[in-house]
């Protein structure tokens, strides 16, 4: 089933709809700053300028439910992701992956693709889901997977 159309809120602030990437392959990741696999930063923005003009967008949703690794603002996270890492690909506002106020998107993206014995909690930081173009999700890979070793299976979605 494709992603639904959701209202989500860019890291300025403004309103940016989902479907504003409606026939892209996307990488979704929950991020945060303060934690271990903060350096996947590099590898998410390499991706996405890798594939970017092939219609394909890293998009970035900081979260601060596992072990509070991000407890910035939204201009906080912005410019920790601008000075520190280049970030250009689109980061949105702080939201909830898991419980009573997990965010539709992130509800979505989890039951479309449960994760280890068919489980649809986020376990940590840097989870990432794959979505082909039609907005269907098509993988889901776990913290530990850098986002280089993802690159194959993003290439398969997208034109030559």
């Amino acid at each position: 089933m494709p992603l639904p159309d959701i209202e989500l809120k860019a890291l300025d602030g403004t309103a940016r709809p989902l479907s504003d990437f409606a026939g892209k392959a996307l990488l979704i990741v929950n991020l945060a700053s303060r934690c271990g696999f903060t350096p996947q930063y590099q590898g998410l923005e390499a991706l996405h300028r890798r594939f970017a003009d092939r219609g394909f967008a890293v998009l970035g949703f900081p979260c601060n439910q596992f072990g509070a690794q991000e407890p910035g603002s939204e201009a906080e996270i912005g410019a920790f992701c601008s000075t520190t890492y280049d970030v250009t690909f689109p980061m949105f506002a702080k939201l909830e992956v898991n419980g009573p106020n997990a965010h539709p998107l992130y509800r979505h993206l989890k039951s479309a693709a449960p994760g280890l014995f068919g489980t649809e909690r986020i376990k940590w930081n840097f989870t990432k889901f794959l979505v082909n173009p039609k907005g269907e999700v098509v993988g889901r890979y776990g913290p530990t997977t850098k986002p280089e070793a993802i690159a194959s299976d993003v290439e398969k979605l997208l034109p030559a």
